[in-house]
């Protein structure tokens, strides 16, 4: 008597946790993709577009000195909080400096 024959797991069953793997091996060690294009007419270069694509876990990049993401308001509470407060400085200079320059106008006038 023969057995029948296997059917192949489904995609996905054991794919999770290799998938995972995969995931996090890349974060930990870092992944760069890097690339060039160009667009030339008659050899003549009209457009060049240089793209480089990191992808890497946050510790890992603070380790290859990447950390842009810390002062970007947009992405950083503090550096946000850091950029309010200097335009909240800058308001407050213009504000006295205009309180300053009326009550001299109004000391000079009759």
């Amino acid at each position: 008597m023969t057995s029948p024959a296997r059917l192949p797991e489904p995609y996905g069953h054991d794919g999770g946790a290799n998938l995972a793997d995969i995931l996090e091996r890349v974060l930990d060690k870092g992944v760069v993709i890097a690339g060039d294009i160009r667009i030339n007419l008659l050899d003549i270069e009209l457009l060049t577009i240089k793209l480089r694509l990191i992808v890497a876990s946050v510790d890992k990049a603070k380790e290859m000195g990447i950390d842009w993401w810390e002062e970007d308001p947009a992405l950083s509470s503090g550096a946000r909080r850091k950029e309010l407060a200097r335009e909240n400085a800058e308001l407050r200079e213009r504000l006295a400096a205009l309180e300053t320059g009326r009550a001299q106008e109004e000391s000079e006038s009759p």
